[in-house]
């Protein structure tokens, strides 16, 4: 609901604050007196493209901004926190500021909640927050996709039950069709993927390779390919150890075994040089522990070089041909053996899966069509019960000719949304064709079509808030007394905000506002025109209807009339 909105340099409004609220509000004024710059405001905040020509001449930009009061859990409340609009809850309600400036240049700003957003963000809101009726304005049902579902909520738990189970089983019936139809088009590309992982997998099967192998062989490749220069050094380092070819006594063990015997010598006059004596006889143990696996090293060489090298260049050339194909070295090589194993087996059950899918999808494609005929059973019921409701709306609004039609068709094709399609036809008098809404009615007509329509669906499809602007075109006499009872009517559910010429409508305001212009001439012949915006109290209610009926406020009988029609619209309706 608009709790309040203020409207700065917009048309012929320098500064105006209408502070709204419940029930049914009415906006009268002279013709030209800038009643229109309330829905042109409304339209700003709504996301309605912005045009430069509507800001009042002089000023810099103009300015509209609203004060919403919304339910938290509502979609517009969500909708604005994801935009990171600033909220303010009080006792379970939040509130919500929303403002639009456009400047004398053409450029527009938006703001949700106190933040800069794009306009878009405000089309969104407005879609779920104001709907308005005009002569020149979008219908809210006038797409197919509207339609549907204001007569599926008329339905009420019965179609939205019937709908939620055909919508969960048409999304599976739709997923497994599609799963069929994925595997049945791959499935030459699945066979020559299989193809080619059962080669790859013979291919390495046939070779075995071990992990980390590829890096043993290249160690002993390298070990083998420099046999003679480790078979010299590992000679000459025995000799160096022990040998006779040095000299008696020069090499390393006959020279610590010597500094031992002198130290053993000398040993029971020193318990350190004995000690001493003992770690040499250890390196003594140990350098002829080298010496002796020196000596078998040069002997193992000359066994394993024997025809040993060229093997192991014969395993490295096919174990590089693994790792060129499938990874960089044997060990992911049998990573990926074991991946591709994985995806074959899979590949070779999707044959298997197609034969499940065929059962899974015959017997969704019966519960499908079973649920789509109780969906489409429910809506034509539905359907003729609110056209109905909205022609006898429709007769009472001075069209008693018109019907509305609902058509519930069959579909081309199922859509999550059901076999059918849904529209609203309007048949303006009996042998006429019906027509779509919007076609074939005068703007006066549509807005009392479409009154009609938001009457009978107030209790099942609400929008917080209606804005009808001259539903009362072409209408006088009972019949405006009568759009003024729908309107009414219409807001003991949502609030309405209604822009007339009518006193029969405006007399069932709950808040009445006049716009009054008003004109300030120079002494050269020019001037500006301003318009004040009030909410009018009872007494001026009175002289503002005296005023519409017969243009003079002042008149007795016409302020007698105006007390007449107050006292009648606050009268419940006869049953």
């Amino acid at each position: 609901m608009i709790e309040e909105m203020r409207i700065r340099d917009l048309g012929v409004i320098s500064d105006a604050t209408l502070r709204l609220g419940p029930g049914l509000t009415v906006v009268t004024g002279e013709t030209g007196a800038g009643k229109t710059m309330v829905i042109t405001a409304l339209g700003l905040l709504r996301g309605a493209r912005s045009d430069a020509g509507a800001v009042r001449l002089g000023a810099k930009s103009a300015s509209a901004e609203a004060v919403l009061r919304l339910d938290p859990l509502s979609p517009a409340a969500l909708r604005a926190a994801e935009a990171g609009a600033a909220l303010d809850d009080d006792d379970g309600v939040t509130e919500l500021i929303l403002a639009r400036t456009v400047t004398s240049e053409g450029r527009s700003r938006a703001y949700v909640g106190g933040r800069t957003s794009p306009v878009g963000v405000l089309a969104e809101l407005g879609d779920e927050l104001v709907v308005v009726h005009g002569q020149s304005d979008q219908l809210r049902l006038k797409g197919a996709p509207a339609q549907r579902q204001a007569l599926d909520r008329f339905g009420g738990d019965a179609v939205e039950e019937a709908l939620l189970a055909y919508s969960d089983a048409f999304r599976r019936w739709r997923d497994a069709l599609a799963e069929r139809e994925r595997l049945t088009s791959e499935a030459r590309e699945r066979v020559r993927e299989a193809e080619g992982l059962e080669a790859a997998l013979t291919e390495i099967g046939a070779l075995e390779p071990q992990p980390g192998e590829d890096a043993a062989l290249k160690a002993e490749s390298m070990r083998l390919g420099n046999v003679e220069e480790l078979r010299t050094a590992a000679l000459l380092a025995h000799q160096a150890l022990v040998s006779e070819e040095i000299g008696a006594g020069a090499d390393a063990v006959s020279l610590v075994d010597e500094a031992k015997r002198q130290l053993e010598g000398v040993a029971d006059h020193d318990a350190d040089l004995g000690r001493l004596a003992e770690r040499l006889a250890e390196v003594g143990y140990l350098l002829a522990d080298i010496s002796a696996d020196l000596a078998g090293y040069g002997t193992a060489l000359d066994g394993e070089a024997a025809g040993r090298l060229e093997e192991i260049e014969a395993r490295r050339a096919a174990l590089s041909v693994l790792v060129r194909k499938y990874a960089p070295t044997i060990d992911e090589v049998l990573g990926w053996q074991e991946d591709a194993a994985r995806r074959l087996l899979e590949l070779s059950g999707d044959s298997h899966r197609v034969e499940e899918l065929d059962e899974v999808i015959a017997g969704l494609d019966r519960r499908v069509h079973d649920l789509a005929g109780e969906l489409s059973a429910l809506r034509a019921e539905a359907a003729g019960d609110l056209a109905e409701k909205v022609s006898e709306e429709l007769t009472a609004l001075a069209m008693p000719d018109a019907q509305l039609r609902i058509d519930v068709t069959p579909a081309d094709s199922l859509t999550v949304h059901g076999a059918d399609e849904i529209a609203f036809m309007l048949q303006p008098h009996p042998g006429s064709a019906p027509r779509p809404l919007g076609k074939g009615a005068s703007g006066g007509e549509l807005s009392r079509v479409m009154l009609a329509i938001e009457v009978v669906l107030a209790a099942v499809d609400p929008v917080p808030t209606f804005v009808f602007d001259e539903v009362d075109a072409g209408v006088g006499g009972k019949a405006a007394v009568e759009i003024g009872r729908r309107l009414a009517m219409l807001a003991d559910h949502v609030q309405v905000i209604v822009v007339t010429h009518l006193p029969q409508v405006a007399a069932f305001a709950a808040r009445h506002i006049r716009v009054t212009k008003n004109v300030s001439r120079d002494g050269e012949g020019g001037g500006v025109t301003a318009s004040d915006v009030e909410v009018l109290p009872d007494d001026e209610r009175v002289r503002e209807l005296a005023r519409m009926l017969a243009g003079q406020e002042d008149s007795a009988s016409a302020r007698a009339h105006a007390e007449e029609l107050l006292a009648d619209a606050a009268r419940p309706p006869a049953r």
